[in-house]
């Protein structure tokens, strides 16, 4: 018996999975995160050394260095903070300067002053 194409049935060998429908595809929710981005600046020489340290970074003199982007005595940092308030200073050569720039400060343990930023 000859079978010609026209009488032939097709079958497949493998069963293909069912498709999901639009409708039940899971929303996936992106974890809020409540820190905030924070920016620091300062002036300085250009191609002096520039980091920021205070109580985000256990007030390690070296753990943030600060950039300056343009070359003209401009330096940043930018860090991801969640809301509070955060002392810090500017290293600067390897002195420590308070941010002339920051109008809130509180006096520290060795007598000096810490700049105080507030992050909502």
């Amino acid at each position: 018996m000859k079978i010609n194409s026209k009488n032939a049935v097709k079958t497949e060998t493998a069963a293909k999975p069912a498709s999901k429908p639009a409708t039940a595809k899971r929303a996936v929710k992106k974890a809020v995160s409540k820190n905030r981005r924070v920016s620091f600046s300062v002036r300085a020489e250009p191609g002096s050394k520039v980091f920021l340290a205070g109580s985000f970074n256990n007030w390690d003199p070296t753990a943030k260095e600060m950039i300056d982007k343009k070359g003209d005595g401009t330096y940043a940092a930018t860090l991801q903070l969640a809301p509070g308030d955060y002392q810090y200073k500017f290293v600067i050569d390897g002195t420590w300067c308070a941010d002339p720039e920051c109008p809130d400060w509180t006096q520290n343990d060795h007598g000096t002053l810490n700049s105080v930023k507030h992050v909502e």
